[in-house]
């Protein structure tokens, strides 16, 4: 690809004369164009098969959307990068709008990465196991699932249907009895022998079987096995494969509509209503419907429905694997274009429908419905936080309702793990791929000083942001801090805004009031006299709720890293040490302690321990140079 930015010696004006400069050095070539405001700021990310004509479509003065029409005329600037393809156009253009988030585009604001199950195939007795993130690991992956949940509630299944242990290797190695889950008849607790590799083998390759949508066959299986002990007077063993038979069951009736003649979609129903939408999205992997998540992508009033499913499709599957046919419900305007991208992406055709009737079509009838009421429900819930947003600007004379609210807490066991938590609310409910966790690093602080931290919590958040958004453009700045403390808090946070220059940022500090009781709580600003409110005010209910988030992260956030710390050993710290070779270490000498006092003879004898890394550990704790 190149680049072929121009600048023109003369800036010209904003609008339509800018853009007609650019026509004379463009030709036909696809690639992606950006357009800039007089700040440089970037208004709108697009591709084109043909970009002098593209922008010549901008050059006109008429024909265009209220939204367009807005984006011309702050356009002081226009960027250009052609490439060999419109296929590679497309793909480069998601990218960039992922990258830039730009003001006019279509946007996907939440992209989370989803769940699979992986059946490993690194060790002789396989390990059944929820994964997310990229596919390194040795074994066959089944999903994506919507959720962690809908993982859960079929691993649960599974386990009680096929016995597979879900324990990680260094339990297996270690254990010497069955643990509770052979009890509970939940594993055949292959760790002890309990079960042979080959009968644990065919019980892996019926999860696998059942897992790849051919159930039906696994569960007559089950059956003549069952028939077969009853009519052996092996009564315990019936009772057993009968339970294993119901498990599947549940796992089919949990998964609700499972067509038969879908073997592997995404069916995507868009919902557009009052300048909102909602994206429906359900897996179908296997004939099985392995769940559905909604999405709510920002869209203009004047935005329509192909444009908003293609932007909506390019960035959904820019960092995730594409399923053989998507199944949508709204033509796009380049679907041609759209399934050749994902079918290079995946490696394999990759077909788009547009159902009109047929077990499709219901499929998407039943998504689009979902859609509806999703919209629908998020669009009261925007009202009412809306409501508590004007509630809030008006109990705190703030100028006006804050888009962005920062409330901060800490948490600590007597000084000990102590982390700093930030979460964040606005307009949309709380922001959770916004909210940040800070370790306590301050050597100088009295354990349990909760002055100290927060002062170190702010600190960083502050001289971060001043450092990357001195101008305050993207968005990362606050409207309102809300402090978990009182009076003593609320000055040390002031002192702090001041050394960082900030004296336009609102903070208030929420204490609890007489006896710690929820719905007394005091409300301390700087130079001002606290008070409260009543106790059925619904302002009061909503700071209670931040407070509440922020104090629940935090504790979660303390819990994760004192977790942490209790498995950490101090082998963790030695170069060249990694998992395996700390499980090697730790098999053969029992304990880091005793690795710590071994001589350097010993610790070459340990499996997969060279002579270089041995004396690189023996140093490491005997202080030799």
């Amino acid at each position: 690809m190149t680049d072929t930015t121009d600048h023109p010696a003369e800036r010209p004006p904003t609008g339509h004369t800018c853009i007609r400069s650019y026509l004379r050095t463009l030709d036909s070539s696809p690639g992606v164009y950006r357009m800039l405001d007089a700040e440089s700021r970037v208004l709108y990310v697009g591709k084109a098969r043909n970009l002098r004509a593209r922008v010549s479509s901008y050059a006109r003065s008429g024909g265009h959307t209220g939204r367009i029409d807005r984006m011309i005329r702050e356009t002081a600037r226009m960027m250009f990068l052609t490439t060999r393809t419109e296929t590679e156009a497309l793909l480069l253009e998601q990218n960039l709008i992922k990258q830039l988030k730009p003001k006019y585009n279509v946007l996907l604001r939440d992209d989370k990465s989803f769940p699979n199950i992986l059946v490993a195939r690194d060790h002789a007795f396989p390990q059944i196991r929820k994964h997310r993130g990229a596919k390194k690991h040795k074994g066959t992956y089944f999903g994506p699932f919507a959720s962690a949940g809908a993982v859960n509630r079929t691993l649960n299944q599974l386990q009680k249907a096929f016995l597979l242990r879900n324990c990680s290797d260094a339990m297996f190695d270690s254990r010497t009895r069955p643990c509770l889950l052979y009890q509970i008849k939940r594993c055949s607790a292959p760790c002890v022998g309990l079960i042979s590799p080959e009968d644990y083998a065919e019980s892996v390759r019926d999860a696998e079987r059942f897992l790849s949508g051919r159930s039906t066959r696994v569960q007559e299986d089950l059956a003549e096995q069952m028939a077969e002990a009853a009519e052996a007077m092996e009564f315990e063993r019936a009772a057993g494969l009968r339970d294993r038979i119901r498990a599947l069951t549940q796992v089919q009736t949990s998964q609700g509509i499972n067509p038969r003649g879908v073997t592997e979609a995404d069916v995507v129903a868009l919902h557009m209503e009052g300048g909102q939408a909602c994206v429906q999205v359900f897996f179908i992997r296997a004939n099985q419907n392995w769940g559905n998540r909604d999405f709510y992508p920002r869209v203009g009033a004047d935005v329509s429905a192909a444009e908003a499913m293609e932007a909506f499709l390019g960035q959904f599957y820019d960092n995730k694997e594409p399923p053989r046919q998507l199944i949508l419900s709204d033509e796009i305007e380049n679907a041609d274009l759209m399934a050749r991208a994902l079918g290079e992406k995946a490696g394999r055709k990759v077909s788009i429908l547009v159902p009109q009737r047929g077990e499709k079509a219901e499929l998407i009838s039943g998504a689009l419905r979902n859609a509806r009421e999703s919209l629908a429900r998020r669009m009261s819930e925007s009202a009412t936080q809306a409501r508590l947003l004007r509630g809030l600007a008006q109990t705190l004379d703030l100028d006006a309702p804050p888009q962005r609210i920062e409330v901060y807490d800490n948490s600590h066991i007597q000084g000990t793990n102590a982390v700093g938590a930030m979460i964040v609310a606005g307009p949309e409910g709380f922001e959770k791929n916004s909210y940040r966790k800070f370790n306590i690093r301050g050597d100088d602080l009295t354990p349990g000083d909760d002055f100290g931290m927060m002062k170190e919590v702010l600190n960083r958040r502050f001289s971060r942001l001043i450092k990357d958004d001195p101008t305050r453009e993207k968005g990362q700045w606050p409207d309102l801090l809300l402090i978990d403390g009182g009076a003593g808090q609320v000055s040390a946070v002031a002192a702090i805004m001041r050394d960082h220059g900030v004296s336009d940022i609102p903070m208030v500090g929420v204490a609890k009031g007489v006896d710690r009781d929820a719905g007394k709580e005091e409300f301390h600003r700087p130079g001002a006299r606290p008070f409260a409110l009543r106790h059925n005010d619904p302002v009061l209910y909503f700071v209670q709720r931040l407070r509440d988030e922020a104090h629940r992260f935090a504790i979660g956030t303390h819990r994760a890293k004192r977790a942490k710390a209790i498995g950490a050993t101090p082998l963790d710290d030695v170069p060249g040490v990694g998992a395996a070779r700390k499980r090697a270490l730790l098999a053969h000498f029992g304990s880091a302690k005793a690795v710590s006092r071994a001589n350097l003879a010993d610790l070459k004898a340990v499996d997969g321990i060279s002579g270089a890394l041995a004396e690189t550990i023996y140093d490491f704790f005997h202080d030799r140079g």
